[in-house]
This record gives structure tokens, C-alpha cells and sequence, in this order.
């Protein structure tokens, strides 16, 4: 960790609670028959950009006395088409993901998803994974399997498939962005570029909008508070965690967001989602685990 562990503990924390509060504000709203999925995405994503910009001008008032080299630097960071198209891709699946799943489920399957997603592209570009990670990997893939199994308790297909493509998408938005020099800039610009596809979701779901004061502020929270604060927060922890702790700590993420279902919208946590999560997330674990383990302290050793 860096110099301030205390800073990166308390970032940490926030970080993850605002992950899980975006799982739990969308249920809200949309479980309530609140707001629509489209307009729900229209207004989180929009409150992102008014907090995000405000949070861009606001450090670079704090930055005005350095040199004009690295503000014009810091300006051209705008983010790209591909992660916003894939910023807006996890937001809308997101959305329409949650009609149909409850709030421990649907952030289950996320965070599962966006973990899959980055270990394949890690070995699709040339990492090799040890025993015990394929062996991790598969006993997750197991749970997830075992969540859709045919039963009373099973979760919606298409929720399933739909939360799973929000999944991928993040975890190729969060690749993508690794590359990124100005965090916030980036991330702010990100936003802004999904406008013309905010646009067309009006468009062509205007007719079935539905709208009420309860939607849009949990709405608003969820863009502002839990995505636009929250983002920029979870990049001041990631200056301070390893690749391992950022990984292990966001599996706690699914365990706090059902248990906000569980205060919030008097979901009830069913057995196989106990036992689902517990594949899920413990195969999840091995994987990261494992590659700390044996792929970087093991060979140190001998």
C-alpha cells in the first residue's frame, strides 16, 4: 500500500459499498415499478457526467499552479469509443438485467462474470494459468451453472444472460482503461461519448418510459453518488492495492449487495444462492490465489 494506508482502507470500503448500493438502487427502483430500465440508464449515466466534469474542473483548480506542459497533457486524456460503447453496453444490460433478478443474484453474477472475463482475456493474450486456477475457474463456472439449473428458486434466463453480457462488458471497460494516464479525465470523457447511444435509447424507448420523483432520485444517486463518486473513489484505492487485493476485495461486493436486498427490498437469500455463491466465489478466489502463490512467490523460492 502507499504511504496512507488509512486513505486507501477508507477508499477501499467506499469503493465497494458504492458498487453494491448501484445493485440496490436499480432494484429499487425498477422492483417498484419506479422508473423504466431505459430511463434509468439515461439519468444514472447523465448524473455521472455532471459529477464527473465537476470533479474534473475541480482538480484541475487544485492543479493550476503546475506547469502548462502537464495540464495540456492531462486535457488530452478523453477516454475512447470503445470503452464508452462498452461503459454503455454494461449500463444498459445492467438495467434490464435487474428486471428480473434480485439484488444478490444479479451482483453474483456481475462480478463473477467481469472475473471470467478478464482471466480469459489474460490467457487469450498469452498468460498461462497453473492447475489450481483452471481448477478454480472451473469449480466457479460449476456455480454458475448450479444457479441456473432448472428450479424454483433459479433466476430469469435472460436476467442470467443479460447480467453475464453487463459483466463482460465491464471487465473489458476495466481492461481497456488500464492503459489510462488521467483516471478522471478518462473515465468523465467515457461518459460523454455515450450521449449519441443515450440518445437513441430515447428515442426508441420512449414510448414505454415510465417515470416517477422515487425513480429518478434513486436514479440520480445510483449515477452521481454510487458511479461517478464511486468510480473516481475506487481508483484512488486502486493506487494503493496490488492486482491480487483489488480482485479479492471486489468478491465481497455480491455478499454486500445481498445483504442490502435483503434490508432494503426484503429480498430473501435462498439456499442455492448460499451455495452458488460459495462455488462462485471460492473458485474465484483459488484463481487469484493461485497465481499469487505459484506464479509469483512459489518460483522465488526455489
Amino acid at each position: 500500500m502507499t504511504n496512507n494506508p488509512l486513505k486507501i482502507i477508507t477508499s477501499t470500503v467506499f469503493a465497494l459499498l458504492a458498487f453494491a448500493a448501484n445493485s440496490v438502487l436499480c432494484r429499487l427502483a425498477l422492483g417498484d415499478n419506479s422508473i423504466d430500465a431505459g430511463s434509468f440508464t439515461v439519468i444514472r449515466i447523465l448524473s455521472g457526467i455532471v459529477v464527473l466534469f465537476a470533479l474534473m474542473q475541480l482538480s484541475n483548480k487544485t492543479n493550476k499552479d503546475t506547469s502548462n506542459v502537464k495540464l495540456k497533457s492531462n486535457n488530452e486524456s478523453k477516454g475512447s469509443w470503445l470503452a464508452a460503447a462498452m461503459l454503455f453496453t454494461y449500463a444498459i444490460a445492467f438495467s434490464f438485467g435487474y428486471l428480473s433478478l434480485d439484488t444478490g443474484t444479479g451482483a453474483l453474477i456481475l462480478f463473477g462474470a467481469v472475473q471470467i472475463t478478464m482471466i480469459i482475456a489474460s490467457v487469450v493474450f498469452g498468460n498461462k494459468l497453473h492447475l489450481t486456477e483452471w481448477l478454480g475457474l472451473a469449480i466457479a463456472f460449476a456455480g454458475f451453472v448450479y444457479l441456473i439449473l432448472p428450479d424454483l428458486t433459479t433466476p430469469s434466463l435472460v436476467g442470467f444472460m443479460l447480467m453475464s453480457i453487463s459483466g463482460m462488458a465491464w471487465g473489458f471497460y476495466t481492461l481497456v482503461g488500464r492503459a489510462s494516464k488521467n483516471p478522471l479525465n478518462d473515465t468523465a470523457f467515457n461518459f460523454l461519448r455515450t450521449v449519441p447511444l443515450l440518445l437513441a435509447l430515447l428515442f426508441f424507448g420512449f414510448n414505454n418510459s415510465h417515470i416517477t420523483s422515487t425513480g429518478i432520485i434513486l436514479a440520480v444517486l445510483s449515477g452521481a453518488l454510487a458511479s461517478g463518486i464511486g468510480y473516481f473513489i475506487w481508483y484512488i484505492a486502486l493506487s494503493g492495492l496490488s492486482v491480487t487485493q483489488a480482485a479479492v476485495v471486489q468478491l465481497f461486493v455480491p455478499i454486500i449487495a445481498a445483504i442490502g436486498g435483503v434490508v432494503f427490498t426484503s429480498e430473501v437469500i435462498t439456499l442455492r444462492l448460499v451455495e452458488a455463491s460459495a462455488l462462485v466465489l471460492g473458485g474465484m478466489l483459488m484463481v487469484i490465489l493461485g497465481r499469487y502463490y505459484f506464479v509469483r512467490i512459489a518460483p522465488k523460492k526455489t
